[in-house]
């Protein structure tokens, strides 16, 4: 499956390494820009773009001008960031054909949420709905689990468990990797939480349980 293409147009160095960080994490391809104009180069040198993250206050070419250039050509989603919470600002960018509009300083995890929410909602979210590995099938939309055919009924924190161990599948994974994207909050020594889920996991699994393999002094690898 190829990956969706984000453009993330900053001028703060480490506001778009943050962004990028969460964005890749979550199997996006990233560009960055770190001006407007720079944005707008990238931007028809990829027709491909799935998404674009727009700070409003940038030198040379501010976020408003690059959104209304762009409009121009595309209606791909964009996603204005600002600094200022003042509501001119916000009616203008829905005025120009702005998504969302989020407000500085925001939480990177909830950037990501609506970056996937506007791209379902734009269609262009082919995420895999069915994942199969071991004899295990995870139908996502359905959120069904099977063994061999048989249906198997999980908690939905079970389901959520289970599905990240089959899409990162022979990887081993820290429990605070874990915590971070299944329960989404950080990592403050609570690894009980995940070693409860995998036990009662394991044990619906049957023999399949024995693929959820424990990674001594890390976390867990899922693996035939």
């Amino acid at each position: 499956m190829n990956k969706l293409k984000v453009l993330v147009v900053d001028d703060e160095s480490r506001m778009r390494k943050l962004v990028k960080d969460f964005l890749v994490k979550q199997n996006y391809e990233v560009l960055e820009a770190g001006d407007g104009s720079e944005a707008l180069d990238i931007f028809f040198e990829n027709q491909d773009i799935a998404l674009i993250i727009l700070d409003v206050m940038m030198p040379r070419m501010d976020g408003w001008q690059v959104c209304r250039e762009v409009r121009n050509y595309s209606k791909v989603p964009i996603i204005m960031l600002t600094a200022r919470a003042d509501e001119r600002d916000e009616l203008q960018g829905f005025q120009l054909g702005v998504d969302e509009y989020i407000a500085k300083p925001f939480s990177p995890k909830i950037l990501v949420a609506r970056v996937e929410a506007i791209l379902r909602r734009t269609n262009q979210m082919t995420e895999e709905e069915v994942l199969s590995y071991g004899g295990i099938s995870i139908d996502k939309a359905a959120h069904v689990v099977a063994i061999d055919g048989k249906a198997v009924d999980l908690s939905y924190k079970e389901f959520e468990l289970l599905t990240y161990f089959m899409e990162n599948k022979g990887i081993a994974l820290s429990r605070e990797r874990i915590l971070n994207s299944v329960w989404n909050y950080d990592y403050f020594g609570d690894a009980r939480t995940i070693d409860t889920h995998v036990k009662k996991l394991r044990s619906k699994l049957g023999e399949k349980g024995d693929m959820i393999k424990t990674v001594w002094g890390m976390g867990y690898k899922l693996e035939i």
